[in-house]
């Protein structure tokens, strides 16, 4: 059994995660429960607070097949690309809307492994915007607060329509 995306606005989603200060079972069987959850929306990412835990764990895949997430703790952009890239991003937790949002093509992200190694890695276009919108709901950021002023309350006032149909 899986715990349900978050809906918004709860204050879970608007609340900076707390670091995580080592890898347990607890730890990886809530990395194995988050990939769950991501592979069923599908999606390509999924952090913890979206579940309601407020811990700063993320996991990703944007492979073709599945089966590569890439389990996160603490996640932190180093470095980020000048070239801006163009996606269409969405959360499980505004369903029914969606936006395009632009973000650095490439990333680099220092972060503590499923080992509880500190590893850096490269991400490059969806896996890179992927990552930056984890790392965003880990700081208490949804990706439409990266609109302008106008555009998030139009995209939120098409969810609240879009929930009310349901």
């Amino acid at each position: 059994m899986t715990r349900p995306c978050i809906p918004w606005p709860h204050p879970v989603l608007r609340t900076p995660a707390a670091d995580v200060t080592e890898i347990t079972d607890e730890i990886r069987a809530l990395w194995a429960e988050m990939t769950e959850v991501m592979d069923a929306m599908p999606g390509y990412g999924l952090a913890a607070v979206q579940i309601g835990v407020p811990l700063r764990l993320a996991v990703v895949d944007c492979s073709d097949q599945r089966g590569q997430a890439i389990r996160m703790a603490n996640p932190e952009i180093l470095h980020a690309s000048g070239q801006l890239r163009e996606h269409e991003e969405a959360s499980p937790n505004l369903p029914g809307v969606s936006a395009v949002i632009k973000r650095p093509r490439a990333v680099t992200v220092r972060y503590l492994n499923d080992q509880g190694v500190i590893e850096d890695r490269d991400f490059v276009n969806l896996w890179a915007t992927s990552v930056q919108h984890q790392i965003d709901h880990l700081a208490g950021k949804m990706y439409f607060d990266r609109l302008s002023p106008l555009k998030r309350k139009m995209l939120i006032a098409r969810a609240e329509k879009a929930r009310k149909r349901l």
